[in-house]
């Protein structure tokens, strides 16, 4: 009579603390269909086998490389080349260095005009704040309309509006950071009053018009999905927190 031999499982708490991730992020892998438990007990634990750590290994290793969840997907599943998906990153990367780059040479013209007393030209100080940087991601995720409000409400502003508007969304991204960081969670009064700025805030470049479920819990989910966004809420997981926190503020709202 021949034995199978056991197969050896990890909790999702001993997986978490040996590849330096969080429960809550290889919970998120699972709700997306990117990593899968071996199994799950009959108290709700998630176990995970010696194919699950490789495959979450590839995975964090994607992570670092910089690709989003939906790039590391197309790979793991054979759909995406890894050189073609990494290629598409970097040139991502280098848009966004250009960027820094001239924020940059701004913010030092800025500086270097104010110390001498000299006039201010709005070119100077508003360059490298391009929004049209993101036509294409935007027509493409949500169509060629949403882009062309969201490009008239942008360019019908004054100098002073813009700069104001910017102000509130770096006070606002600095709150959600803080609050993450806190330990909040994402059904907290504190998170949730933080969500309706969030809706307030998309509202104002909506031309104050409704934000719609879909729209506003997909954008919490591409906070997720894509460092470039995530790295504004203090990395994977303070985007987690966001994207939760929205949900939940959807579910009460805008249902």
């Amino acid at each position: 009579m021949s034995m199978t031999p056991e197969v050896t499982t990890y909790s999702i708490q001993d997986v978490a603390k040996a590849a330096g991730t969080t429960s809550r992020t290889l919970r998120h892998y699972q709700d997306i269909g990117l990593l899968m438990p071996s199994r799950t007990g009959h108290n709700g634990y998630r176990y995970y086998d010696g194919q699950a750590l490789l495959r979450l290994q590839r995975i964090l290793l994607l992570r670092q490389l910089g690709l989003g969840l939906p790039e590391i997907t197309k790979v793991l599943e054979g759909t995406r080349d890894t050189t073609a998906a990494l290629r598409r990153h970097l040139e991502l990367l280098m848009q966004e260095r250009d960027r820094l780059e001239l924020q940059i040479a701004s913010v030092k013209t800025t500086i270097d005009k104010t110390e001498r007393g000299e006039q201010l030209m709005a070119k100077e100080m508003f360059d490298g704040f391009d929004h049209t940087q993101y036509k294409e991601e935007v027509e493409e995720r949500w169509g060629k309309d949403a882009y062309a409000k969201g490009d008239r409400w942008w360019r019908g502003m004054s100098d002073a509006e813009r700069a104001s508007w910017k102000e509130q969304s770096k006070q606002l991204l600095a709150d959600w950071v803080a609050a993450g960081q806190s330990g909040l969670a994402a059904e907290s009064a504190e998170a949730q009053a933080l969500a309706q700025r969030q809706y307030d805030w998309l509202a104002s470049a909506n031309d104050g018009q409704e934000v719609s479920f879909d729209y506003f819990t997909g954008l919490g989910d591409m906070y997720v999905a894509d460092p470039r966004f995530g790295t504004n809420y203090g990395g994977e997981q303070g985007a987690t927190f966001v994207r939760d926190a929205m949900k939940v503020y959807a579910d009460g709202h805008l249902k």
